[in-house]
């Protein structure tokens, strides 16, 4: 069987003023070492925001790198013991990885399609990743629904973990959450009300310059987030990944 690309999405907590002036210094610093990294193909560097999803108030703690690899060992060796990572590591209190496979994807991020479609949806977790360029004469309009969306997700009591990043704040964001099974998910993609007319009247209204919408099989996750790991309330169906740290 031929390798299958991994994509991976570390999260880095800093306490600190210092910690985290340290973290706001390597969006830019951190550009220069990350392509050197053995295996790395896409990556991006990005900032938090302080809601459920796309949010357009910054959260100063919490910073992420995504990456795509060749391979789930390469995945889960650079993310452990990379140099870049092992940086952030040192002066982060808290961070978890986690390592997807693709299983569907459509859109550009940065004029690529970054993540490679070889992965059948299996039974299992899975996550989800919208990503969006907000044209700026549109801003006003995406903002004014945004907030109920991301709201919505994160009070679903099926919903496992929900994070919202983004490269530059208020115009480039990315919600990603995982959920327990494919039902789940798509429950709640069902469900009406003021939710789902604020999501049609986002994907209906040409507030986009760029998007990108991505599926994935989780294939494992190392560390812990807010003190425990996000994904222990449900039984990983592949077991190619063990936590040893």
């Amino acid at each position: 069987m031929s390798p299958i690309q991994t994509v991976s999405l570390s999260l880095f907590r800093f306490d600190s003023v210092f910690d985290r002036l340290w973290a706001l210094t390597q969006m830019g610093a951190a550009r220069f070492s990350l392509p050197r990294t053995p295996g790395i193909g896409f990556w991006k560097l990005c900032g938090s925001g302080s809601g459920e999803g796309f949010t357009p108030v910054p959260n100063t703690a919490v910073y992420a790198i995504l990456a795509t690899w060749p391979d789930q060992e390469t995945a889960e060796f650079q993310t452990r013991e990379g140099e870049v990572w092992s940086r952030y590591r040192a002066k982060a209190s808290e961070d978890w990885t986690v390592l997807l496979a693709t299983t569907s994807a459509r859109g550009k991020w940065s004029g690529q399609a970054p993540f490679e479609v070889d992965t059948p949806s299996s039974p299992g977790p899975l996550a989800a990743l919208t990503r969006a360029t907000v044209k700026p004469s549109r801003a006003l309009q995406f903002w004014k629904h945004e907030p109920a969306i991301s709201d919505m997700i994160g009070r679903d009591p099926n919903v496992l973990f929900k994070i919202g990043i983004g490269e530059v704040p208020l115009m480039q964001q990315v919600t990603f959450s995982i959920w327990p099974d494919t039902q789940s998910m798509a429950d709640f993609a069902r469900r009406g009300g003021p939710h789902a007319e604020a999501i049609r009247a986002v994907r209906e209204g040409g507030l986009f310059a760029e998007e990108l919408y991505a599926r994935f099989s989780v294939l494992g996750d190392h560390g812990t987030w807010e003190g425990r790991r996000p994904l222990s309330p449900v039984t990983m169906t592949r077991s190619d990944m063990k936590e040893t740290a």
